[in-house]
């Protein structure tokens, strides 16, 4: 075939620019297209399916009119250019958002062309509203709010307030955009789509939502009117208000509709009647099997939710009962230590018991032999002042016989004054001097018995002294523990904790019963004569504290006895010093 034949067999084309609300996209047409074909693949190259709701619009001097889909396009009166440029907009708008837009595409291409006419001023909007509705819109361009990276000064180059609101309030762009940022911020957690969707549902509620505007000359009144074509029906407005319709016909009221073109129209009604109401049935099957497949989905959700609550609760339960046998065991080895430590806390006390039994016998042996040995020491003072006295009458009667036997043997002598003999302690004379013989031996005798007493005093003061030291020292300890446990209830404790044939209750603690009361026997447990002891000799009065737990006055006792003129005093000394020495 040659070169001309091929020309000729080629189909002539024509170019098309269709301009959507975020593209722009170019064809190349047959020339015997008709507007159908066009429309068709603009859709397909969109991919579109719910195609009822749009259509191809283009301008004629000044004037918008839309694309016939049953006429060639070239036999349309469209612009001579090349390419010929077509809108393709929403041409008609559901009631009801939510329900009728089911494709996510159709969603956005509504959301956008009902933006742009709202920021053109085409739908009018308060200034509130356009607040919310910009915030919706940063919502779905810019997703979820974040401080971070949307930085004051992010929506400077977005357009998303009409002039007139801007213009209205004397705010500057920052204080615009700090009241859209206040509200993006609330919506964190919502989708593009879902963002969209609730930017419609709220601009379908606009008045002049929806509407198709189209001029009406009336030739008798010469005024102009404006016909709104919307979803609810026909509505008559004037040119300067398009708020409130001045008259509105319903749908459902309107039987009959002539126009030029009636039969053609009329097919073309009918055609898109037809496809209207395949496009319903397939959305309610389409929503049928929606909501078939949603109760599916939600019945699975369930089920994996009810696994999950159950693993859940299998894995809580498993960590309980973890918890439980770690507590129980715990508590095992801590009943264990007690039982170890009560055990331990019960030897202790039995040993505790018996050293406190035997403490209370020592104490009580102790105190016995004290009060034995005190009233042995009484005596035997009794029985040395007796010796003393009957010494002292004899050295008396001695001195007298030596006074008159020197006065026999120097009878002139008398008539001066003599320096009296200095009398020692063992009865003799001052150096010189004739010794006489009177009762003699019997004074040496008790000298030596004196001081072999006194001797043996000692020794045995300074064992008690040694013993009774350990015993204050133990009873001292008693006292601070009773003082922690209560004066009363610390000898309640001793002698209850005894065996019962111990529980006998010592000499010297029933003797200050009876001599005073609980509170002084507990604050002096021993007579203090036999504390006193340790570093005084006993007591020569026999009516003393050894019975009536008083401290004695007699401390330093001296025995005078005056022979005279011309004798010297003879002393019985008894001192409480630490020396413990006797001087007679």
């Amino acid at each position: 075939m040659s070169i001309r034949g091929l020309k000729k067999k080629q189909p002539k084309i024509f170019k098309v620019k269709v301009i959507t609300m975020d593209a722009e996209m170019e064809f190349s047409c047959e020339m015997k297209w008709k507007g159908k074909d066009l429309f068709d693949l603009v859709c397909r190259a969109l991919g579109l399916r719910e195609t009822w709701f749009f259509g191809l619009q283009y301008a004629v001097k000044g004037v918008c009119a839309w694309l016939k889909m049953e006429k060639k396009v070239l036999e349309q009166e469209i612009p001579k250019e090349d390419p010929i440029k077509f809108w393709f907009l929403a041409k008609f708008y559901p009631e009801k958002v939510e329900e009728e837009l089911l494709q996510e595409i159709t969603q956005h291409l509504f959301f956008l062309q009902v933006k742009k006419q709202i920021l053109d001023e085409e739908i009018y909007c308060s200034p509130e509203v356009t607040v919310l509705l910009a915030s919706y819109a940063v919502q779905a361009k810019y997703g979820d709010y974040d401080p971070n990276f949307h930085k004051p000064g992010f929506l400077a180059q977005d357009e998303l307030l009409p002039k007139r609101v801007v213009k209205q309030y004397q705010m500057t762009v920052h204080m615009w955009e700090e009241k859209i940022t206040a509200w993006y911020a609330e919506h964190r957690g919502i989708a593009r789509d879902e963002a969209e969707m609730n930017y419609l549902k709220i601009a379908q509620d606009l008045a002049m939502y929806g509407v198709n505007y189209f001029s009406i000359e009336q030739n008798k009144s010469h005024t102009d009117l404006l016909l709104g074509v919307d979803a609810k029906g026909i509505h008559v407005y004037s040119v300067n208000n398009r708020f409130s319709p001045n008259k509105s016909f319903e749908w459902s009221a309107i039987r009959n509709i002539s126009y030029s073109e009636k039969e053609m129209e009329h097919q073309r009604l009918a055609r898109e009647k037809q496809l209207r109401e395949e496009a319903e049935r397939a959305k309610d099957e389409l929503e049928r099997r929606l909501f078939q497949l949603e109760a599916e989905a939600r019945q699975a959700n369930e089920a994996l939710l009810h696994s999950k609550e159950t693993a859940e609760l299998l894995a809580e339960k498993a960590q309980i009962a973890e918890e439980e046998a770690k507590l129980l065991a715990q508590n095992a080895a801590e009943a264990e230590q007690e039982r170890q430590r009560l055990e331990i806390t019960a030897l202790k006390t039995k040993e505790e018991k018996r050293l406190m039994e035997q403490k209370v016998r020592e104490a009580e042996r102790i105190a016995a032999k004290l009060v034995k040995e005190s009233d042995l020491r009484t005596k035997e003072t009794e029985y040395l002042k007796q010796d003393l006295s009957e010494a002292r009458e004899a050295e008396h009667r001695a001195k007298q016989r030596l006074l008159d036997v020197t006065q026999v043997s120097h009878p002139h002598t008398s008539r001066y004054p003599q320096p009296s003999p200095v009398v020692c302690g063992d009865l003799g004379v001052e150096k010189g001097c004739t010794k006489f013989d009177l009762r003699d031996v019997d004074l040496k005798r008790l000298s030596l018995e004196i001081e072999r007493e006194r001797l043996d005093y000692l020794e045995k003061s300074k064992n008690f002294e040694d013993r009774l030291k350990e015993l204050k020292s133990e009873i001292h300890a008693l006292k601070l523990e009773g003082k922690q446990k209560g004066p009363i209830s610390h000898w309640n404790e001793v002698f209850g904790s005894l065996d019962p044939t111990l529980r006998r209750v010592p000499s010297w603690i029933k003797l200050g019963e009876a001599q005073g009361g609980q509170a002084e026997r507990l604050q002096r447990p021993f007579p203090p004569c036999l504390l006193n002891a340790l570093h005084s000799w006993p007591c020569i009065n026999t009516n003393c504290c050894a019975m009536t737990g008083e401290k004695c006055s007699r401390t330093n006792n001296s025995i005078s006895n005056n022979t005279g003129a011309g004798t010297r005093k003879n002393i019985v000394k008894v001192q409480q010093r630490d020396s413990d020495v006797i001087y007679i």
